[in-house]
């Protein structure tokens, strides 16, 4: 089953999102997802707010900066959130934007190893594990939650180069590919991921969580259009290479310098593969698409203007976009 979920915008002002979640809850997602981009809102203190305000969402976490936390202190503060809601926490981690960790002094030497030693320490700790480990990045000596998780959740990488993927494969339980994710390159992630299961003997689910930008109008495509373009501006190369655009992008941001005229040009058949877009039977079809190359959950990211989210995702929730998609094979249960 591909579950489909809601992001709550970290542009939106914190003391909206009780309402908002409970909100995603009863429009019929299965899964609300915030995010801690430096420096709007702490992500666990997010959370906390949003399972609070509902009864049955899953909330992600997508995702907690692995440097910006000592892997005992995460692991408290999220034991501490699974016990009281069992089977609703879905944390996630990453490397964290290295201008925003050299920001705030937490750039570490190796932001691979950095990610890898905590997840693992944070995994563990959870498990109920005695922890003694001496890595490039985490020093722990004998640590032990008095408050364990009889059964932890998959913790999740937000990550996208094929190095990370293939720790992500290694280390974690999950993966979170962000906006910009099209099927191509969901696939091409996973051999990335595969590679580190095989690597580290792993048989175990492995959960695919895909960002996607969602825009069903004419307004919400063009909110979308302008969207993709804004992200163009950086290095995309990763994402958009499995689709074989990644020149033609580039040659694209380079020659229109204004956003608008770039979102304008952005020719319709990519919008199609890097979000959900168009009619209600051309966004049923992206949705399979996502389905079909593996993800497990599709996360809606609404585009534009961030106090109009609600609309667009009850917009996706009355053509029926919120069903999940059923299938036969087997995938982590939320």
């Amino acid at each position: 089953m591909t579950s489909v979920g809601a992001m709550f915008p970290c542009a939106v002002e914190p003391e909206a999102l009780p309402s908002y979640a409970h909100q995603v809850e009863a429009l019929g997602y299965q899964e609300l997802w915030v995010v801690e981009d430096c420096f709007f809102a702490g992500g666990i203190a997010a959370a906390t707010a949003a399972l609070a305000a509902t009864e049955r969402l899953a909330v992600g976490i997508g995702v907690l900066p692995a440097v910006m936390r000592n892997p005992a202190t995460a692991a408290l503060e999220l034991s501490t959130l699974l016990r009281i809601f069992p089977g609703r926490v879905l944390p996630g981690f990453g490397h964290g934007v290295a201008s925003w960790m050299e920001q705030i002094g937490a750039l570490p030497p190796s932001q691979l190893a950095a990610l890898g030693e905590s997840v693992a320490a944070v995994r563990a700790l959870l498990a109920g594990e005695t922890v003694t480990t001496a890595g490039k990045h985490v020093r722990l000596d004998g640590v032990r939650l008095e408050f364990p998780i009889a059964e932890p959740p998959p913790i999740s990488l937000g990550v996208r180069a094929a190095r990370s993927l293939r720790l992500s494969g290694k280390v974690a339980d999950g993966t979170v590919l962000s906006e910009l994710s099209a099927p191509a390159y969901v696939r091409w992630a996973r051999e990335q991921v595969d590679a580190g299961r095989a690597e580290a003997g792993r048989t175990d689910p492995h959960r695919y969580t895909v960002y996607a930008y969602l825009g069903l109008d004419e307004d919400g495509e063009w909110a979308v259009r302008r969207s993709i373009a804004r992200v163009l501006r950086g290095d995309c190369s990763v994402q958009l290479g499995p689709m074989g655009i990644a020149e033609e992008a580039a040659d694209l941001a380079r020659i229109h310098a204004e956003e608008e005229d770039l979102a304008r040009a952005l020719p319709r058949e990519w919008l199609h593969q890097l979000a959900v877009t168009g009619t209600p039977d051309e966004a049923a079809k992206t949705l399979r698409e996502f389905h079909d190359a593996g993800a497990d959950s599709v996360v809606f990211v609404p585009a534009g203007d961030p106090t109009q989210a609600l609309s667009g995702l009850a917009q996706a929730a009355a053509v029926g976009l919120t069903d999940p998609v059923v299938t036969e094979s087997e995938s982590w249960p939320t």
